[in-house]
């Protein structure tokens, strides 16, 4: 309608994310905060998808789960793919079923307890409270109990170096594996054969990560941390106003953070390079590793490595990465 200084595009072609004006077949797609090309493709648990004109064109995997990941001192990636950290002292639900307001019955409820682990005030996942009607799992200091009973649900507990795996079966609802690394991480992979609204931390599960902060009140927040405060189990804790930043913290170990946290950015992990993102894995760890200052440090920056090893091995790459010297599993290297 009027004239306005500026530069477009000639008719036809689309400005790129570096500017340049291209062809609507060259359009490149976005997921994650990262650019693809055309032609390029994606995997998640439930689709492939591949860029086409700018757009993502997804077939969906006949089997279909998705993962939840609890990891390193409060570092959330929800079953829809959301990122967040919170440190919350305080019972907070993970994930649970029953979410709708007109059934509100639920089969499963999964509870963490954070615990201060840094004197900057960070948070580690230090017990995991599993209830499944009348059958109850909690898994501390390493290891775990299980207490009640509901002939409803089959389960089974496998146990390695490294971690504790619980698959536990719903009948006509859900499958799920749990892995426990003993210490911070933990992880929800689901499989379901219903439309069965979840809800919790680990987000709502409806494919779309923009509403994955949606509260125990059924809007979604404008921020994690009201989002996060919705979900206390005990609505007597205290709320989280803030997110510490333990590098600023602890300037001191910054250095040490980013030497050893470094192994995610080196010749080690390449082959993975060009599969997982590994910056939000590598700020992780520098986080988590500035903010175990009671101890543990090692163990902090060892987790917060392995949870980028195991992304990797969920996209098919085996990175060999533990050795006698770094992060080293009592026994297993000389296996």
């Amino acid at each position: 309608t009027k004239c306005e200084s500026g530069c477009v595009c000639a008719d036809g072609l689309y400005e790129d994310l570096d500017g340049a004006c291209v062809p609507a077949e060259e359009c490149p797609c976005e997921y994650g905060g990262l650019a693809y090309g055309r032609g390029e493709q994606i995997q998640t648990e439930c689709e492939i998808c591949t860029c086409t004109k700018g757009k993502w064109k997804c077939v969906q995997k006949t089997r279909c789960s998705s993962t939840c990941h609890l990891y390193g001192e409060g570092h959330i990636t929800t079953f829809d793919g959301q990122r967040f950290v919170f440190d919350g002292n305080c019972e907070y639900i993970l994930a649970m079923d029953g979410c709708s307001v007109n059934r509100p019955v639920s089969s499963f409820k999964i509870v963490t307890e954070n615990v201060i682990c840094g004197k900057s005030g960070v948070t580690c996942s230090r017990s995991i409270s599993i209830y499944l009607g009348n059958l109850t799992i909690i898994l501390r200091d390493e290891t775990f109990s299980i207490s009640g009973e509901n002939p409803g649900v089959r389960y089974k507990v496998k146990k390695n170096a490294l971690h504790l795996m619980f698959d536990i079966i719903i009948p006509g609802k859900y499958n799920m594996t749990l892995i426990w690394n003993k210490h911070m991480n933990f992880f929800i992979k689901i499989s379901r054969e219903t439309q069965e609204t979840i809800c919790g931390l680990c987000g709502n599960y409806n494919g779309n990560m923009k509403d994955d902060f949606e509260t125990r009140s059924k809007y979604v927040a404008s921020n994690e941390l009201e989002f996060v405060n919705s979900w206390k189990e005990n609505p007597l804790c205290g709320d989280v106003y803030f997110v510490v930043d333990p590098c600023s913290k602890n300037p001191y170990r910054k250095a040490w953070a980013e030497k050893t946290c470094s192994i995610i950015n080196s010749h080690v992990f390449s082959a993975c390079h060009n599969k997982v993102n590994r910056m939000p894995y590598y700020e992780a760890c520098v986080r988590d590793s500035c903010g175990c200052d009671i101890g543990g440090d090692c163990q902090c920056m060892c987790d917060a490595v392995a949870v980028y090893a195991m992304a990797c091995l969920e996209k098919g790459i085996c990175i060999d990465w533990r050795t006698p010297e770094f992060c080293p599993v009592y026994c297993e290297y000389y296996n």
